[in-house]
């Protein structure tokens, strides 16, 4: 595998706040390298290494071969990125900043092509490049980074939430121009919260928590962590005897269907069973990438609703410790 992004033990600290704490990564040419992980997770900084924009409190990370922060005007030729959150000159027409963020990559020594594919690019994300900054929105702020990014070829492309802000249908472009540029060759870190986003276009996932990566492969072969559901209509099934059955996990009845989880990698145990059963109606949902994500967020999330309703209570509790006792007088 030739390696195009290597993290080892990566650690970045902000006083006390340890941003990365140790972080494995590693990114293969061609592929389309989703880095999932919610906000505060590790992502952008992780990020900003990469593109010499921040320097390492220690560990190593290299770059196309070279080191990020001694080697940054060299690799920023051969890499192109989207931050996180897009400011633009607010004076300068949307075009004019477009050609300023190529020319500073070196990426506009073909005029011509460069013009053409401006063009194109402006005319696919519906995109007129002759207003001023300060009139656009936030999601045509993020399609000048989008423009600007994609206008120029590059080994390397670097995306931080790059979808924020656009509607479904620009949506659906972006992911159709990341598509076409791992056909030609690039490579390509996409970095989201997004679950769906990634899902469509990655071919493997890290899943990054607490500034470490915690889990990581292609889909297909992170989807064994987590049960398949299969459901079926309730008619004349024997769902106690299936229950019991060493595949089958967390069977219920309601609604008319039977519904139960399976370990991903026995599927194929269980369908010829359902089928000697002669089951009618049959779904079989195979294990989404945000049941993956919630895998290792859910107790998170679960400490922090449980931490929100303690806190409500200690509140309430306070307030009546120190509202002063009530009196009444009789007529």
């Amino acid at each position: 595998m030739d390696t195009v992004i290597a993290t080892s033990g990566l650690h970045k600290h902000f006083g006390r706040v340890h941003a990365l704490d140790g972080l494995d990564l590693e990114v293969a040419r061609g592929e389309i390298h989703g880095f999932l992980g919610p906000n505060g997770a590790g992502k952008s900084t992780t990020l900003r290494i990469l593109l010499g924009l921040a320097r390492a409190t220690s560990g190593t990370a290299t770059v196309l071969g070279g080191d990020p922060w001694a080697d940054a005007v060299e690799l920023h030729r051969r890499v192109a990125s989207i931050p996180g959150d897009v400011s633009i000159w607010p004076n300068l027409s949307g075009g004019e900043a477009i050609d300023l963020i190529s020319r500073l990559r070196g990426g506009t020594a073909d005029r011509a092509k460069y013009r053409a594919r401006k063009k194109e690019l402006c005319e696919t994300f519906d995109f007129d490049p002759t207003k001023k900054g300060r009139a656009y929105s936030k999601g045509n702020r993020q399609k000048v980074a989008l423009i600007a990014a994609l206008a120029t070829d590059a080994e390397l492309y670097l995306f931080d939430e790059p979808t924020s802000g656009l509607d479904p249908l620009m949506e659906a472009v972006f992911t159709r121009e990341v598509r076409t540029l791992a056909q030609n060759g690039a490579t390509v870190l996409l970095s989201s919260h997004i679950l769906s986003e990634v899902e469509r276009l990655a071919d493997r996932v890290s899943i990054i928590r607490s500034g470490k990566i915690v889990d990581g492969g292609t889909l297909d072969s992170l989807r064994h962590l987590t049960r398949t559901e299969i459901s079926f209509a309730a008619d004349h099934i024997d769902t106690v005897a299936l229950g019991l059955r060493p595949e089958v996990h967390d069977l219920t009845v309601a609604e008319g269907r039977v519904k139960f989880g399976a370990d991903s990698d026995r599927v194929a145990e269980v369908l010829p069973l359902l089928g000697s059963l002669g089951v009618q109606g049959l779904l079989v949902a195979p294990a989404s990438l945000e049941e993956l994500f919630l895998r290792h967020y859910g107790d998170t999330v679960a400490r922090s609703e449980s931490g929100e309703h303690d806190d409500v209570h200690r509140r309430r509790r306070r307030a009546a410790e120190k509202a002063p006792a009530s009196t009444s007088t009789g007529a």
